[in-house]
């Protein structure tokens, strides 16, 4: 009777024991999940290429899938809209540039001559390793308490705030970083050294070098500042930047976040958001709220104009070689509405995910096809990284072969070609037409390498598409030269071999917290520059003295006004002659300030110049700042866009329809920057707003001046540059 009797309380003990037991083992591989989810790193992208730019994703393991795990080493032809991520390596080649972009803010230009790997990336740790050449970093963003560190062989250096950064490896051994704005912390073998907005400091490779803190020459950064803008900013760029204190006045004038729309429907984290402005527009559709269209013919679908890269561990990944194809294909959805196509973003407070296409695969073995359609919101993706073998890895719990998704129904939508073209440049006359009856009996896969015949097709695909062979000795010396850290990178749980495969050294303790010994020069140049600017002030007051006259009918005006600008110019021509026979005299000649400071000037300018001596050097010719005449404000912030100064490459774009007139807008005037990182804060989403027409030249010419316009108020939250959404 008593076994009877504690039978059923033994019952409830062993439900609840088998509860708690299943409770734990789910919270478990929720937690487990969670922690791999974050452990998967971002990837940034690469925007602009010109010239021959060379990619490696040095820790690859290759075709190889059937338990060979070798890395495999090659280089091959960059393209625009690629992914970038950890393990990956870039290298420009001679007269070559590429521009990255790591989240919506934050941007880096690599000049000639110049190698960059991915160390870390995350939302809040940015690694980077500068092994040869030069690169100009815009950080528009930093998190509080967040890292963006750019490791070289000499040691690291730390953007404390956001800014402009111009870092690069000189000839004597050193590496010279200059603050053209913000504040940056420098670690070396010697010690550790501080720079603020306009200084420039060498950071050693040896201990025993003598370094000097400097302040920055005002024309060469002038020259460097406009040469980036110009170029990172070709369509609405107005030259306003030669002037290097124009710059400190308002460095975030052209600043994508405060002048283009998109940054009001999705998150500033994302890529690629800068260009949507350009190639469509955001509508309000029911539903889904503010959706992006991009400018296409009729029958255009997504995932149709590009290729597909096998990238490790992400695996297939779309590369489009539409202009602004990178930011829809990898984050948000796609829905067709009355038969547009559009693109609909998780959110401006979402926390976004990169995904390599968010598409679900469709097999036609039967007739060795493969198909893909666009996922649509509601759908459910898998998130996942491939091991060294290329068996996947899964961060969420969904089922890879769903029974439908929802825009297998729409005309159009799922795109079928060959298996033996996957991996090939995707041409409208190689998809093929499908009887819709036929995808009613298929089951779509969410990972792609579940197929059999696409994973074969996958894993070689990428492998000697346009393969670059590097001089021996360049190659050696990207592979044999080390890089120190600061801070040790965390490697994700596929690249344990992160920092030994691209020859990562972290610095000793005892070395960051010595105080780095140089000379301080700046007080020299300081005791100048209040006469200098007092000089330039009043000459530019007396300017604008002469143009308010000659707009007004004084002839003689006019041409005073055109005496002081040739004047000008012959000043500026006669100082670079001095500069070129400066530098044509023996080292030991130099002396003086001059010979201090040139060092730096050849260092702040692009390589560009010193690998082409005969090309911008050659005989006096016109000095290239004033040889620009001002833009003359336009009708609109698109018309007539001044030219970049170096040409890219053409890429394939979609016909667009007529772009409408875009009404415009007073210039946006922020707050000052906080001298401390600001924490990511909600933002109230905010209303869009009509696009800024840049202001004339700050340098008044004959004619009548053009009308200032008025400041219009601060957007809603008061997010500063040190914000992130």
């Amino acid at each position: 009777m008593n076994q009877i009797k504690v039978w059923p309380h033994m019952t409830i003990l062993a439900a609840l024991c088998a509860l708690i037991a299943g409770a734990a083992v789910a919270l478990y591989f929720k937690h487990e999940q969670t922690v791999q989810a974050e452990a998967l790193p971002n990837a940034a992208r690469i925007q602009r290429l010109d010239g021959q730019v060379a990619f490696s994703d040095a820790l690859n393991p290759g075709p190889q899938n059937n338990g060979n795990s070798q890395t495999n080493e090659q280089w091959v032809a960059a393209t625009p809209n690629q992914s970038f991520s950890v393990g990956d390596r870039i290298y420009t080649r001679e007269n070559a540039h590429a521009s990255l972009a790591f989240t919506g803010r934050n941007f880096a230009r690599l000049n000639p001559n110049t190698e960059l790997d991915m160390l870390e990336f995350s939302d809040d740790r940015t690694q980077l390793a500068l092994r040869d050449g030069s690169a100009i970093f815009d950080i528009g963003n930093l998190n509080n308490g967040g890292l963006f560190e750019v490791a070289t062989p000499c040691g690291a250096v730390d953007f404390e705030q956001p800014g402009l950064y111009n870092v690069g490896l000189d000839d004597t051994g050193s590496v010279l970083v200059s603050a053209l704005n913000g504040t940056a912390q420098l670690v070396g073998l010697g010690g550790s050294g501080h720079i603020d907005k306009g200084e420039s400091l060498p950071l050693p490779c040896q201990k025993t070098t003598p370094v000097s803190l400097s302040r920055l020459n005002h024309r060469d950064a002038g020259y460097v500042v406009d040469d980036y803008y110009r170029y990172q900013y070709p369509n609405v760029y107005d030259g306003r930047y030669q002037d290097y204190d124009a710059y400190l006045s308002n460095p975030d004038y052209y600043d994508p976040y405060q002048r283009d729309v998109s940054y009001q429907y999705a998150s500033s984290y994302i890529p690629g958001l800068n260009d949507l402005d350009y190639y469509g527009d955001w509508q309000d559709v029911s539903g889904y709220g503010h959706c992006w269209r991009p400018r296409v013919d009729t029958g255009w679908a997504p995932y149709q104009q590009g290729y597909w890269a096998n990238d490790y561990p992400y695996g297939p990944t779309w590369v489009s070689s539409e202009a602004w194809g990178y930011a829809p294909y990898h984050y948000g959805r796609w829905i067709n509405n009355t038969g547009q196509w559009l693109w609909v973003p998780d959110g401006v407070h979402a926390t976004p995910r990169y995904a390599p296409a968010l598409v679900a695969f469709v097999p036609l073995t039967d007739a060795n096809e493969i198909g893909w359609v666009p996922l649509a919101p509601g759908d459910p993706y898998v998130a996942r990284y491939y091991d060294r073998n290329w068996r996947p890895n899964y961060l969420t719990r969904a089922d890879i072969h769903p029974r439908r998704v929802i825009n297998f129904d729409i005309p159009g939508a799922v795109t079928v070609i060959s298996v033996n073209d996957f991996g090939r440049d995707i041409d409208r006359r190689a998809i093929h037409q499908i009887d819709r009856g036929r995808l009613a009996e298929i089951r779509p896969a969410l990972d792609p390498l579940s197929l059999p015949p696409l994973r074969n097709a996958a894993l070689h695909s990428a492998w000697g598409r346009g393969k670059i062979d590097l001089p021996p000795g360049i190659a050696k010396r990207l592979n044999d030269r080390p890089v120190l850290v600061a801070a040790a990178p965390q490697a994700p749980p596929f690249r344990k071999d992160l920092a030994r495969a691209l020859r990562v050294q972290s610095l000793p303790e005892t070395v960051r917290n010595q105080k780095l010994n140089f000379t301080d020069e700046r007080r020299a140049v300081s005791n100048q520059a209040p006469a200098v600017a007092a000089n330039a002030d009043a000459a530019r007051r007396q300017q604008i003295a002469l143009a308010a006259e000659a707009a007004r009918g004084n002839r003689a005006a006019r041409q005073q006004l055109q005496q002081l600008e040739q004047e000008r110019r012959q000043q500026t021509q006669t100082e670079r002659m001095q500069q070129r026979q400066t530098l044509q005299q023996p080292q030991g000649q130099r002396v003086g300030e001059a010979a201090r400071q040139q060092p730096q000037r050849e260092m702040m300018r692009p390589r560009i110049e010193r690998a082409q001596p005969d090309v911008r050097r050659a005989a006096p010719p016109q000095p290239r700042l004033e040889a620009r005449q001002p833009r003359v404000q336009p009708e609109s912030r698109r018309a007539a866009p001044p030219q970049p100064r170096f040409e890219p490459r053409p890429q394939p774009r979609a016909p667009q329809a007529q772009r409408p007139q875009v009404v415009p807008q007073p210039q946006v005037v922020r707050q000052p920057r906080p001298p401390e990182r600001q924490s990511r804060q909600e933002v109230q989403p905010r209303q869009p707003a009509p696009r800024a027409a840049p202001p004339p030249q700050r340098e008044a010419r004959p004619g009548p001046p053009a009308p200032r316009p008025a400041a219009p108020p601060q957007r809603p939250g008061g997010r500063g540059k040190g914000d992130k959404p």
